[in-house]
């Protein structure tokens, strides 16, 4: 570099951006070879490196730990376009290896970083350094992560039942609605079943109502232990239950029902020294063209359902719809 007025001055520059050097903001200053002209109060308390230590240095030389060949493309960019880069925290929530040092944000263990590549051009014109600067975001990226995750845990919440972490019955039938309109667009077959804890007011009254609340905890395990990632599995109600089976016939679905009735009939439920054994009914249907709407769907595999109750309980009858 030289001190004519067609260059910019590393002490000019020095000069110009002398403002920034005790801001509680990050700045570092590179020329076309990656060297470091500039380090300010900030950089230095956050990685313990004097400015007299790096100046004229190679910044991945000093830095291995920086992502090398991205951000080269990054700065090179800003050099040859002239004009900035923006790098925020959520595409990379840090570029620095800082500790993070905020007290609200105690959780956090690395500083979240903004990063501005700003080019900085001399008279003529030419982009000779680029500015680096680096904001301190971890209150904010702390806060919006935090509330992401109370919005998620409120959006499971909101269709999850709480007894038995399957499905509550109002998203589960939401996804009922969803497989019927795919049924009206496509004509794939699609199969549903209702399930009843048989003689499970008999459970409560002998055993209480936790030991009954234990049994429907293990039949809904078993259900979501036997359904397949493709299965919609809810809680209809009280002991009763629904699995939607997208693709699978009525037969096919005679296979799973069966299954999963044997395994209920096997199931030893332990509550406070007591083995209680249970076993289920169910109805199944499978939609047709003739299906108006999710409710006569549903009435369908409880009609199927009921059969299987006035037949004795512990098994299955299909919906007839002839």
């Amino acid at each position: 570099m030289t001190d004519s007025n067609e260059s910019l001055n590393i002490d000019e520059l020095h000069w110009h951006l002398g403002l920034l050097h005790n801001l509680n903001v990050g700045l570092v200053v590179l020329d076309q070879s990656y060297q470091v002209q500039l380090w300010n109060g900030f950089m230095s308390n956050h990685s313990e490196v004097g400015p007299a230590k790096i100046r004229e240095k190679n910044l991945f030389d000093e830095f291995p730990e920086l992502p090398v060949e991205w951000l080269r493309r990054k700065i090179d960019s800003v050099f040859q376009l002239k004009s900035p880069a923006y790098i925020t925290w959520e595409q990379r929530p840090y570029l620095f290896d800082f500790r993070s040092q905020r007290p609200i944000t105690g959780v956090a263990a690395r500083m979240y970083q903004n990063v501005t590549l700003m080019p900085l051009t001399s008279p003529t014109g030419q982009v000779e350094f680029v500015s680096m600067m680096i904001d301190d975001v971890t209150d904010v990226a702390v806060s919006r992560i935090a509330l992401e995750e109370v919005n998620g845990q409120l959006q499971t919440l909101s269709r999850e039942d709480r007894l038995t972490g399957l499905f509550n019955r109002g998203h589960w039938q939401e996804c009922l609605d969803l497989e019927l309109n795919r049924f009206m667009r496509g004509q794939e077959a699609c199969t549903l079943i209702l399930l009843d804890i048989d003689h499970f007011k008999a459970v409560n009254d002998n055993y209480g109502h936790p030991a009954g609340d234990e049994v429907i905890r293990k039949i809904a395990a078993l259900m979501a232990g036997h359904a397949r990632k493709t299965d919609i599995v809810g809680r209809y109600g009280g002991e009763e239950f629904g699995v939607i089976l997208p693709h699978t016939s009525a037969t096919q679905a005679e296979v799973f029902a069966e299954r999963l009735r044997r395994a209920a009939e096997l199931l030893d439920v332990e509550f406070e020294g007591q083995v209680i054994n249970i076993t289920i009914s169910l109805g199944i249907a499978e939609i047709q063209v003739d299906v108006q709407d999710a409710e006569q769907w549903i009435g369908q595999a409880d009609e199927a359902l009921y059969r299987s109750k006035q037949n004795g309980r512990n098994q299955f009858n299909v919906y007839n719809h002839e």
